[in-house]
């Protein structure tokens, strides 16, 4: 008998939720490394080092986007900051590339979702995506035309106040304001970035004593929150909207889309519709991995499916973005060479897969339809262990953010009052968010002490 329409709904919805569970702790604990990553590994000046669009400077934005992951509008908005302070137009959009495909947390979807095949493809790929687009950028780039963006870029937002949030590189706003002692404002986007900086700007100690205190812990669940709220919405419509197309939508329609056969010719055609589909479906960051999953169930070869994981960049929405911070212009150029640089290196994946005898075989294992997603197996007992790691990391975002007192602790920075431990030095006392910060205070005074422990502020913004 054949299914009705509400139990097909309800299908799709289970394989949507289905894939979220299994892909769950995934997400949780690449997050969490990553905001580690975020926190203590030190990107001060890199726009600076980035100036260059000579190998040296490729490098060094690969690395850092890799280490500054976020959705895809978040690399955007990070990537615009780089450009106007003078990064070279091909190291900003390296590090859009790399942001975006070289990151713990897309890494681990792509392993639990689609297998290892797909995410030696997913990080060889995002290399020479980056090496292929530097190449093009550099045959082609219309410099007078990026150096004239970036002027007009920089004047329009002296003009309208806009200013990058120094903690994170996103848009400050004018709620969260602060006047340093040199006089210099600061805009930040949150609270959360306000009250990290704050925190970094008291605080001395290294990576090794903030983890051991309340401070540290705070600092990274900050981060973590800030992840989290850059690609939700991104990662729940990916997964609702591939159970749909899975159920939903017709083989004929792949077969119609994608070209069935061998060869050279089906090869590039797959992959340049992956990209087409891409930049049409609205679905970008981690989100489009579930998608993928519907598009490799539908027949698609390995081709069209890596190349539409790499294109989460030229989608409808970010390429809207791109236009109101660059033009018309420079949104066409970069549509242009990251169509294709993603479609190209796609192509490039299945011919060397496919030398090596290692493209996944499509007909092994269960469909999505035939899977059973929440039983007790490891995925259950992971996802515990995550979701109870997101609890503690919630619960120090909240104790840090509302932490009382007019005392910062010199060695995390963390908001303290006399209530907490103490310890004096010169005349001066101290207080401190835990025994580990002033255990660590108490064995080397003279890092830590500073001349005026008390940080009488405003918390009200």
């Amino acid at each position: 008998m054949e299914p009705t329409m509400t139990e097909e709904v309800f299908e799709a919805i289970r394989i949507g939720v289905g894939f979220l569970w299994t892909a769950a702790w995934a997400i949780i604990m690449g997050l969490t490394v990553t905001s580690l990553v975020q926190v203590y590994v030190s990107k001060d000046r890199m726009a600076q080092v980035l100036g260059d669009g000579d190998l040296s400077g490729l490098t060094k934005a690969t690395v850092f986007g890799a280490a500054s992951s976020g959705c895809s509008f978040g690399a955007v908005a990070i990537g615009k900051g780089l450009f106007k302070k003078g990064a070279h137009a091909v190291n900003f959009l390296a590090f859009m590339f790399a942001s975006t495909n070289l990151i713990v947390e897309l890494g681990l979807m792509i392993l639990i979702l689609l297998g290892w095949e797909f995410l030696v493809a997913e990080l060889l790929g995002g290399l020479i995506l980056i090496a292929v687009m530097a190449v093009i950028v550099h045959l082609t780039l219309p410099e007078s035309l990026f150096d004239e963006v970036r002027e007009t870029l920089n004047e329009r937002d002296r003009e309208s106040g806009v200013a990058e949030d120094p903690t994170c590189g996103m848009e400050g706003k004018d709620e969260y304001t602060l006047t340093t002692d040199g006089g210099e404002t600061l805009k930040f986007c949150s609270e959360g970035c306000l009250e990290t900086y704050r925190q970094e700007a008291s605080s001395s100690g290294g990576w090794r004593e903030e983890l051991l205190s309340w401070g540290g812990w705070y600092k990274v669940a900050n981060q973590f929150r800030k992840e989290w709220s850059m690609i939700w919405k991104d990662v729940i419509a990916g997964f609702l909207i591939s159970g749909f197309v899975i159920v939903f939508v017709p083989q004929w329609v792949w077969n119609a889309l994608f070209i069935q056969g061998d060869g050279l010719l089906v090869t590039a055609e797959n992959a340049i519709m992956g990209v087409a589909i891409a930049v049409l479906s609205f679905v970008g960051s981690m989100g489009n991995v579930p998608f993928a999953v519907a598009l490799w169930g539908g027949g698609i070869s390995f081709a069209g499916v890596i190349a539409f994981v790499y294109a989460d960049l030229i989608t409808i929405p970010v390429l809207n973005v791109y236009r109101k911070y660059y033009g018309w212009k420079i949104m066409l150029y970069i549509l242009g060479v990251f169509f294709v640089t993603m479609a190209f290196t796609g192509f490039l994946m299945e011919l060397l897969f496919d030398a090596f005898g290692i493209i996944p075989d499509l007909a092994g294992g269960e469909t999505a339809t035939e899977q059973t997603y929440f039983e007790l197996n490891y995925t259950f007992y992971l996802n515990l262990i995550a979701f109870a790691l997101s609890g503690f990391l919630l619960y120090v975002y909240r104790r840090g953010l509302g932490a009382p007192g007019q005392y910062r602790d010199p060695v995390c920075g963390m908001r303290t009052d006399d209530s907490k431990p103490a310890a004096a030095h010169e005349g001066q006392t101290y207080y401190f968010c835990s025994q580990a910060c002033k255990e660590t205070f108490e064995e080397k005074p003279d890092e830590y002490a500073t001349e005026h422990p008390m940080v009488m502020e405003d918390h009200d913004h």
